[in-house]
């Protein structure tokens, strides 16, 4: 049997920036060890931080020179790709025996990119998936990823994929994932609210996957210092919810609240194909007569220069 311990590490980005955040998510390899860990999963913009309640200076049809130097404050804590970051990520795999899927604020040039990274303990930095569509105002600070960036990655647990946050409820991209084979689905976020636990629930059912929802958990406005318009100042801005799904929609573990930890689970992929017998969602119950989809996996470039 394809038994393993799987996890999602739920952690905030430090207001400290990004390697206050590096150091806090390295003093979990002793936890991830002491799990016997296969994956761990971690949230949406950990390394390079999710600016809740920011709006960088923009109005419609203009913008303030203090938006513009939030911005570049921003710029300078995401991370490269690769880089330094990524190195001790891959080392911290390595060592924990673990693969690692991670979101990040990835710096391309002059834009920034929500995206999450793979990282194998054998290859290190394996590969990385490019949100496709930033969700609300998250459009003024986030680039769109392409098609190029949807892989599902073998892991010690299984075929990982990843959609990040609110991606996970674009449907034609979950079938894109589910076509190709996957077995953990992994589900970066800063979305606290109940009714997305009910989202990763209902994807867990759909593709008769398991699902892997790291969350971030931060302190409420007034504990961080921040102003953050419309919100309680005592409610905490992100409180978690990270949780870990079998391919019926049955909660395995979590969702743990207001606190920082391992959220662990264990999953064995060989019953998937127990739990896909009455519903194959790319196989025995879909209809290519009726229905297709098409995935253009080409990197988009804006500049091409042929020699």
């Amino acid at each position: 049997m394809a038994k393993s311990i799987v996890a999602a590490l739920q952690i905030g980005a430090s207001p400290s920036g990004k390697a206050e955040t590096l150091k806090n998510i390295l003093q979990y390899r002793q936890a991830i060890q002491d799990a016997g860990a296969s994956l761990v999963v971690m949230p949406e913009a950990l390394l390079g931080g999710y600016p809740k309640g920011e709006i960088f200076g923009t109005y419609l049809g203009y913008r303030l020179p203090e938006g513009r130097e939030a911005f570049a404050r921003y710029y300078h804590n995401a991370i490269d790709v690769p880089g330094a970051e990524t190195d001790a990520l891959a080392e911290l795999s390595r060592a924990s025996g673990a693969s690692l899927v991670i979101g990040v604020i990835e710096r391309d040039g002059s834009t920034l990119y929500c995206s999450a990274l793979f990282f194998t303990p054998e290859a290190g930095l394996t590969a990385k998936h490019r949100k496709l569509m930033p969700t609300g105002s998250e459009r003024l600070i986030w680039g769109q990823g392409d098609g190029s960036t949807l892989p599902v990655v073998t892991t010690g647990a299984g075929r990982a994929a990843t959609a990040i946050c609110w991606e996970n409820h674009m449907p034609l991209l979950r079938m894109a994932m589910y076509a190709q084979g996957v077995d953990i689905w992994c589900a970066p976020t800063v979305d606290e609210r109940d009714i997305w636990q009910c989202s990763m629930r209902h994807i867990a059912h759909e593709g008769r996957c398991f699902v892997i929802s790291a969350c971030q958990v931060q302190p409420s406005p007034q504990a961080l210092g921040l102003d953050v318009a419309g919100w309680d100042a005592d409610r905490p801005l992100i409180r978690g919810g990270s949780m870990i799904i079998g391919p019926l929609g049955d909660i395995l573990a979590g969702p743990l609240v207001n606190e920082t930890g391992l959220v662990c689970a264990g999953i064995d992929t060989d019953t998937l194909t127990q739990a896909r017998y009455d519903f194959d969602v790319v196989g025995h119950y879909a209809r290519p007569d009726v229905f297709s989809l098409s995935v253009d996996t080409r990197a988009r470039q804006t500049v091409k220069f042929i020699r």
